[in-house]
């Protein structure tokens, strides 16, 4: 049977879009444009511990200072480089700074994984890996200047002969991630990649070769970031899994000695990959204490945004009444200030605009399928009070700036700019302005600097307020204005 289909008359078929049906369109096209302007403002990165990118972190309070001696990270070379050696302090756990380089013959050459800064001698002593290879160093003060500790305080490619581990090999003594426990005895002990352990001697800069074991852990595999820490007569030995979006911690527990023997708990994984929280690969980190407290944290970096561009964060650390630890609750959100330290208020920017903004940056995963992240770089998250969002301008900007607007005249006090990749240094104009065309300068350095934040003391009334960017990456985490 043939079938005929009747051609609607023109009238009809106007009227197929009515004013009705042409506003709901409209209407659909604003939702879907909202939509895509929100899903570009979001931030998948939370609220990272420290503004910059680091990993390895090894955190600890000293004189009611938190110190965090890390690996830089964000250089993007992978793991053909580093960063150089800065500490970054806070007396709140919130706001962080750091001035300048703590080991300066470092400076240049892969620096990884810093441990803790012990006390003893009457001196405090760090551990490294440069270059590869673990290396004691010495200085009068946590926050430095350290240098090596035995020999010239001289690097050279690949190793020389100031390395914590000694060996007759050409190659060099194998071992990174140093990590440094002093027992209630005053006995100091080395924990160190693929399970290996030791006693140091009372010098802090040799290692008591008789003592060297290797761990004899539930799971095999490579293992590196060793953790140990003890709570309540318990030693805990905490190691990695796997790595990138695989990272896991497990541990095993001792009453008798750090050199164990271990007993690993059924339940051992205490940090995997979280998909509903998209937190992924929660690798090499630290344990640490609040003085006085019973009070734990787990520092972990995150896989975030593939190789070595890595954040750091923390969750709180509890355990059960046998002393088992719990599964750490891992959030990106962060524990906010761990003391009470009076701040000044800061000044709402109520909007932002920049010369430019980079474009978004779909994130490769490594070895998990589930991974899916995308990185936008507003001028907005300059002022969202989160360490994980940063804005940055285009490749193409050589004359990179970014606007603050507080939306009427406001008496300004201060300005803090923490930059991206601020151990590289920044050299920056600070401009004032009461309509947004007219500026004035009022604060900034011509010549490059190497610290974070950058700050300008002020006393002046303005709406807006301009970084302009003259020397170093241009892109910020953070603007505080007061």
């Amino acid at each position: 049977m043939k079938t005929t289909i009747k051609a609607l008359p023109f009238s009809e078929k106007r009227t197929a879009f009515t004013p009705v049906t042409i506003k709901a369109l409209l209407h659909c096209f604003l939702l879907l444009f909202v939509l895509s302007l929100k899903a570009q403002r979001e931030n998948p990165f939370g609220n990272a511990l420290i503004p910059d990118m680091i990993a390895d972190a090894s955190i600890q309070e000293i004189n009611g200072t938190f110190y965090c001696y890390a690996t830089t990270d964000g250089y993007d070379q992978g793991l053909a480089t580093s960063g150089p050696p800065v500490v970054w302090k806070s007396k709140d756990f919130v706001h962080w700074s750091f001035a300048g380089f703590y080991f300066p013959s470092a400076v240049g050459h892969k620096y990884w994984a810093p441990s803790k800064a012990i006390a003893a001698n009457g001196k405090y002593y760090i551990y490294p890996t440069v270059n590869g290879f673990m290396y004691p160093a010495v200085a009068g003060s946590p926050d430095g200047p350290f240098q090596l500790a035995k020999g010239v305080d001289t690097f050279s490619r690949s190793f020389t002969s100031a390395t914590l581990l000694q060996s007759k090999d050409p190659k060099g003594p194998a071992g990174i991630d140093a990590e440094i426990f002093i027992d209630d005895d005053g006995q100091a002990y080395v924990f160190w990649q693929r399970r290996w352990a030791a006693k140091l001697n009372p010098d802090k800069v040799t290692v008591d070769t008789a003592s060297i074991i290797k761990i004899a852990t539930k799971r095999e595999g490579y293992s590196e970031g060793p953790i140990f820490f003890k709570r309540k007569g318990i030693y805990y030995y905490l190691y990695t899994l796997g790595g990138d979006e695989k990272y896991q911690y497990a541990y095993g527990m001792s009453k008798t000695s750090p050199l164990g023997p271990f007993d690993f708990p059924k339940n051992d994984i205490i940090a995997t990959t979280n998909y509903e929280r998209q937190v992924f690969g929660p690798g090499h980190g630290c344990v640490f204490n609040v003085p006085g407290t019973d009070d734990y944290y787990f520092a972990y970096l995150e896989f975030g945004r593939r190789s070595t561009n890595r954040q750091t964060y923390v969750n709180k650390l509890e355990f059960n009444e046998d002393g088992t630890i719990r599964p750490v609750d891992l959030t990106l959100n962060g524990v906010g200030a761990l003391h009470a330290v009076p701040h000044k208020k800061r000044i709402q920017v109520v909007n932002s605009k920049a010369s430019s903004v980079r474009s978004d940056l779909i994130i490769k995963r490594n070895q998990d399928s589930l991974f899916q992240r995308t990185e936008s770089f507003s001028s907005q998250f300059a002022f969202d009070a989160a360490n994980g969002s940063r804005w940055m301008a285009a490749p193409e900007d050589t004359a990179s700036w970014i606007v603050a607007d507080l939306g009427k005249a406001r008496h300004i006090k201060g300005s803090e700019v923490y930059f991206v990749r601020p151990t590289a240094g920044h050299a920056h104009v600070l401009e004032y302005s009461a309509n947004g065309k007219t500026w004035k300068p009022c604060g900034g350095h011509p010549q490059v600097m190497i610290q974070s934040p950058h700050i300008d003391n002020l006393n002046i009334k303005a709406r807006y307020l301009r970084v302009r960017i003259v020397r170093g990456v241009p892109g910020v985490w953070e603007w505080h204005i007061y």
